[in-house]
C-alpha cells in the first residue's frame, strides 16, 4: 500500500495558507517547469479571487519522497468556520499558520482549540518572516501561551516550529537560518504526522465531511475512508448517525482521488485514503457510507449554531422582475435549500403565512457571500437587515458576544476605545507593538454592525480588524445602531441634474442623474437623526425668461457607491435592501408616504 498523510491548513484570515499551497504544489512537481499558473490556484472561485479570501475548503494532493500527502486547505474567516470544522474529520494532523508580525488572532484560536479536541498533532509554521516588522520570538511564546491555555497535552506543546516564507517558497528548522527551499516542511509532514489507520479487511465505512457538485454527475460526496475497500460499481449503504431518514441502498458509480489540483478516476479505494464519489443523488454531510451488511454510522463533528440571521423574500418593489431571472418564492426557496446541504453552518426556516425565509449564519460576511452569489446567478430578491439570535441561559435572555482584535496605530487608539465604548464593548488589553497599538474587546455582535465602516475612517485605513463568537452573556442593554436618517425618493420617476442637485444640500448621495427611482426607495444618507423626503426627479421650469448667473451649470457632488457589505451594514430597522443581477437598492419597507408616518408615530406611541 501507498504510504499516506491527511494535514489540513489552519490558521486566520490572510496569514498565507492558500500562498503555501501554491508552493508546496510547485515544489513537489505537480506543475511543469514551463507551466503559467494562477496565484493563489486553490482560489478558483470568481469572489474568492475578487475579494482575495478563502471561502471553501478544497482538497489537493501532492507526492514527496514516495509519499502521497493530501492536503485540504481551509478558509481563515471567521464567518466560515464551520467549513473548518467539518473537514477536520478528514485529516490526521494540521499545520498551524502564524503570521511573524499579527501573531495568534482570533481565528487562529478558534480553529486550532478545534483540532486539538480532535486529538490531532500539530506542526506550527511561524509563516512571513520577511516581514519588516516581523517579531519572532514574541510570536512563538505567544504560540506557546495559547497552546498551554487551551489546555493541549504534553505531546502537543511539544509541537514542532517551522519558519517560513510561503511567498518565497522557503521553509527553516531555525528563524536565525534562512531556507532555501520547503523540503524541512515536507520531511516535518512526514516525520511527525501520523499515517492514518488502515484496516483494508474490515467492513467498509466512509464519513462523507464535504460535498462538491457537477451538472453532468450531480452531487460528488468527498470523505476519507475510515475502515474497508470500495471498488467501482459495488452495492454501498448509505445512512445517518441518528437514524432519522433510514438506510438508503446506492452504488458506487464513479469515483476520483485527489492528485494535484484536478481529480483522477479510480476503481478501487482503501482505508485512509481522501476520495470523491458520485451516483448518489440527495446524499449529504454528515452521511456515513457503508457496506450493506454491516451498517455501522459514523458521530459527525458538532458544528456551532448560528449567531445572526436575516428575512430573505420575494422582491415587492414597483421594479420587482424587471432584471432577474429567478424571482418567485419556489426559486428562492429551492435555491436556499441546495444552499443548506452544502453549507453546514447554515440554517434556513420558512415564515409563515408569507413569502419569506428567515436564513442564519455566521456573520455578516457568511450571508453576505450568499447574497452575491444569488445575486450573480440571476436571483432576484430582498433581505432584512441582519440581526442577531438571542437564547434563553437559566430564564436569562442572553446574547452572542465576539472576541474582537483590532490592530490600530497609536493616533486613532482613544477614537477606536470610544466607539466600541459606546457600543457596550467592554476593554480587556491592550498591548503596544511599535508604534501601534493592538486592543482586544468583547462586546455584542449586534454592537459591531455597521461599525466596520467607521472604524476604516478613524484609522485612516490602516486599521485591521478580526473578530469571533466567544459565548453568551445577558443582554446588555440598547445600542444606537445607527445616528444618521435616510433621503427618501418622494416620487417615482428619474433622477435628475437639477432635483440632485437640490437634494444633495440635505446629505450624500447614493444615486446619479438618470438613475430610474421609486417612491420609498432610499436615494442619500442625512446627518440628522430623521429621515427626510426629496424629489430628485423635479425638473427646472422652462421659460424664456434668463438672469446672469443664476443660469450657471449645476455642480454635483460625485454619489457615494455602496458595496453590498456597506448597504447591509447601513439598513435601519425599517429598511430593506433590494437585490437584483443589476442593481442593488435601498428602501423603506412601507413604500407609501403617508402610510410610513403613521406607522412610525405609531411605534412612537407604544
Amino acid at each position: 500500500m501507498k504510504q499516506l498523510r491527511n494535514i489540513a491548513i489552519i490558521a486566520h484570515v490572510d496569514h498565507g495558507k492558500t500562498t503555501l499551497v501554491d508552493e508546496m504544489l510547485k515544489q513537489s512537481g505537480v506543475f511543469r517547469d514551463n507551466q503559467a499558473v494562477n496565484e493563489r490556484v486553490m482560489d478558483s472561485g470568481d469572489l474568492e479571487r475578487e475579494r482575495g479570501i478563502t471561502i471553501l475548503a478544497k482538497n489537493t494532493a501532492i507526492t514527496y519522497d514516495d509519499v502521497k500527502i493530501n492536503i485540504v486547505d481551509t478558509p481563515g474567516h471567521a464567518d466560515f468556520g464551520g467549513e473548518v470544522e467539518r473537514i477536520l474529520k478528514m485529516v490526521n494532523g494540521v499545520l498551524l499558520l502564524v503570521d511573524a508580525a499579527e501573531g495568534p488572532m482570533p481565528q487562529t484560536r478558534f480553529v486550532l482549540q478545534r483540532a486539538l479536541e480532535l486529538g490531532h498533532r500539530v506542526i506550527v509554521v511561524v509563516n512571513k518572516i520577511d516581514r519588516p516588522d516581523a517579531r519572532v520570538t514574541e510570536v512563538v511564546d505567544e504560540v506557546l501561551e495559547l497552546l498551554l491555555d487551551l489546555d493541549a497535552t504534553d505531546f502537543q506543546l511539544d509541537s514542532p516550529m517551522l519558519f517560513c516564507s510561503a511567498r518565497r517558497g522557503i521553509a527553516s528548522y531555525s528563524p536565525d537560518v534562512e531556507g532555501t527551499d520547503l523540503v524541512p516542511l515536507f520531511k516535518t509532514i512526514l516525520d511527525y504526522i501520523p499515517e492514518p489507520e488502515r484496516d483494508e479487511n474490515a467492513p467498509l465505512q466512509m464519513l462523507v465531511s464535504s460535498i462538491d457538485y457537477n451538472e453532468y454527475v450531480g452531487r460528488i460526496a468527498i470523505g476519507r475512508i475510515e475502515r474497508g475497500t470500495i471498488r467501482q460499481n459495488q452495492e454501498i449503504a448509505v445512512c445517518d448517525f441518528h437514524n432519522e431518514r433510514g438506510v438508503k441502498k446506492a452504488k458506487a458509480v464513479s469515483m476520483y482521488e485527489f492528485d494535484g489540483v484536478s481529480k483522477a478516476p479510480v476503481t478501487e479505494a482503501s482505508a485512509g485514503d481522501i476520495i470523491a464519489l458520485s451516483g448518489i443523488g440527495d446524499i449529504t454531510i454528515g452521511d456515513t457510507i457503508c457496506a450493506t451488511d454491516v451498517i455501522e454510522p459514523l458521530p459527525f463533528v458538532k458544528i456551532s449554531a448560528p449567531t445572526m440571521e436575516m428575512t430573505f423574500s420575494v422582491n415587492d418593489s414597483p421594479f420587482a422582475g424587471r432584471e432577474g431571472k429567478f424571482v418567485t418564492t419556489r426559486n428562492i426557496r429551492d435555491r436556499l435549500t441546495r444552499e443548506t446541504l452544502k453549507d453546514v453552518s447554515l440554517r434556513v426556516s420558512e415564515v409563515p403565512n408569507s413569502d419569506s425565509f428567515n436564513v442564519a449564519g455566521r456573520g455578516e460576511m457568511h450571508l453576505s457571500i450568499l447574497i452575491e452569489t444569488m445575486r450573480r446567478e440571476g436571483y432576484e430578491f430582498q433581505v432584512s437587515p441582519p440581526r442577531v439570535l438571542n437564547v434563553e441561559v437559566d430564564g436569562k435572555l442572553c446574547e452572542p458576544i465576539e472576541r474582537v482584535v483590532l490592530d490600530v496605530p497609536e493616533s486613532s487608539v482613544g477614537a477606536v476605545i470610544e466607539k466600541l465604548g459606546s457600543r457596550r464593548g467592554d476593554l480587556l488589553e491592550m498591548t503596544p507593538s511599535g508604534n501601534r497599538m493592538k486592543i482586544q474587546f468583547l462586546i455584542p455582535s449586534r454592537g459591531l454592525f455597521g461599525y466596520r465602516n467607521e472604524f476604516l475612517t478613524d484609522t485612516r485605513g490602516e486599521g485591521i480588524m478580526a473578530s469571533i463568537f466567544e459565548k453568551y452573556e445577558p443582554f446588555k442593554g440598547e445600542i444606537t445602531r445607527r445616528g444618521s436618517g435616510s433621503l427618501i425618493a418622494f416620487e417615482t420617476g428619474e433622477a435628475v441634474a437639477y432635483g440632485l442637485f437640490g437634494a444633495q444640500d440635505r446629505g450624500a448621495l447614493f444615486i446619479e442623474p438618470g438613475t430610474a427611482v421609486y417612491a420609498g426607495m432610499i436615494v442619500g444618507v442625512s446627518p440628522k437623526s430623521e429621515d427626510i423626503s426629496v424629489n430628485v426627479c423635479k425638473k427646472k421650469q422652462l421659460t424664456n425668461m434668463r438672469a446672469s448667473g443664476s443660469d450657471e451649470s449645476l455642480r454635483l457632488i460625485p454619489a457615494r457607491n455602496m458595496s453590498l457589505e456597506q448597504c447591509l451594514e447601513f439598513l435601519a430597522d425599517d429598511e430593506l435592501l433590494e437585490v437584483t443581477p443589476k442593481n442593488l437598492r435601498l428602501r423603506k419597507a412601507i413604500l407609501d408616504h403617508s402610510l410610513r408616518l403613521r406607522a412610525a408615530s405609531k411605534r412612537k406611541a407604544e
